[in-house]
């Protein structure tokens, strides 16, 4: 994803959960990490911003007037959300450039 640093819009992210082989809708809202890509390691607790759900999209609305604005650079994407007893951590393929 390419995007100018003066733009709004969000960034949705594909997640399904599912039980038994079933999709199942998570209840609680998705956690959303937006990292630089030269950064290594996982996010700290810090990194994390809460998203919504729409569909079976996890998004986030970056940029001015955003939930998070980035400067010009790539990022990488994190994405989380308890589901039940368990809280997976998925860093996303690609990268979001930022000019």
């Amino acid at each position: 994803m390419e995007i100018a640093a003066t733009s709004t819009e969000y960034v949705r992210v594909t997640a399904r959960s599912r039980a038994a082989g079933s999709v199942i809708t998570v209840a609680a809202p998705p956690k959303l990490a937006i990292l630089p890509a030269s950064r290594t390691g996982n996010p700290e607790v810090d990194d994390w911003v809460t998203g919504e759900w729409s569909g079976t999209w996890a998004r986030l609305l970056i940029g001015p007037g955003g939930t998070v604005t980035l400067d010009p650079g790539q990022y990488v994407i994190w994405l989380s959300w308890a589901a039940g007893t368990e809280a997976p951590v998925y860093r996303t393929s690609g990268t979001i450039t930022v000019y």
